[in-house]
């Protein structure tokens, strides 16, 4: 096998779970009976899994998620109006590939974010950069951007990210102020990235929630334009969630 001198190259170019996967095959008798080329392989999937796996675990914790252990797997569909077809059509990613926002609406505590975490967290396994932010939070920022001028900057930072999930849409009224810098937002991310929208809001409200004159026009001709609306229903999975827990 590879002596230590090849190893210290190898780890100095950073290909540290290549020498791992090496390492492995030296301990593991299995390893014996294979080619050189089975080895090579073998060692370049090890390497390669390692990799991937570290990737994804960076874009998650990058991303912010209020629950970063959403899975797909977890979501629950019983008794609720959630099209399952179309959610799991959504997981490949390919609306991203479109540009097209998600609009997810349902009442209080129907599992509106959860679900856009699951799909945020689909998105990351595509290797797909992610991040979620509550509305408020995100105004927060842009008051502080105010005070150092980094306005632009901060409008930079979420305008470029593949995927943006804004949470708590519309939860609040906003100021001219606020309106303004969504409008600018959005416009940037306007067929070019996609946005998942989580609101308590039917879409019909939105207009009016938004102030109701042009920068409201706008917005909402950017937003609903080649999007997809997912009703998350009636149900409140706090409910439902603490009952499952309590059996």
């Amino acid at each position: 096998m590879i002596n230590d001198e090849t190893k210290r190259k190898l780890d100095l170019m950073s290909m540290h779970s290549l020498v791992e996967a090496f390492e492995v095959q030296e301990k593991e008798i299995l390893y014996n009976s294979m080619t050189f080329d089975e080895r090579i392989n073998s060692a370049v999937d090890h390497a390669y899994q390692i990799k991937y796996n570290e990737k994804v675990k960076g874009l998650i914790r990058r991303a912010h998620f209020r629950y970063p252990h959403a899975s797909a797997e977890d979501i629950y569909y019983s008794k609720r109006e959630l099209d399952k077809d179309q959610i799991l059509s959504l997981i490949n990613n390919s609306y991203i590939d479109s540009y097209k926002n998600i609009l997810i609406v349902g009442f209080t505590g129907s599992g509106k974010t959860f679900l856009s975490n699951c799909l945020g967290k689909a998105a990351c396994r595509d290797g797909i950069s992610t991040r979620y932010i509550r509305i408020p939070d995100l105004f927060v920022l842009l008051e502080e951007s105010e005070l150092k001028r980094g306005r632009n900057k901060l409008i930079k930072k979420f305008s470029n990210c593949p995927l943006l999930i804004l949470d708590e849409w519309l939860i609040n009224t906003m100021s001219e102020e606020e309106i303004e810098f969504i409008f600018e937002l959005v416009e940037r991310r306007y067929q070019w990235k996609s946005t998942i929208f989580c609101t308590q809001y039917k879409i019909e409200s939105w207009h009016t929630r938004l102030g109701g004159g042009v920068h409201a026009d706008a917005i909402m001709d950017r937003i609903i334009h080649n999007s997809i609306t997912i009703n998350a229903g009636d149900i409140n999975m706090r409910e439902v969630e603490s009952k499952m827990n309590k059996e």
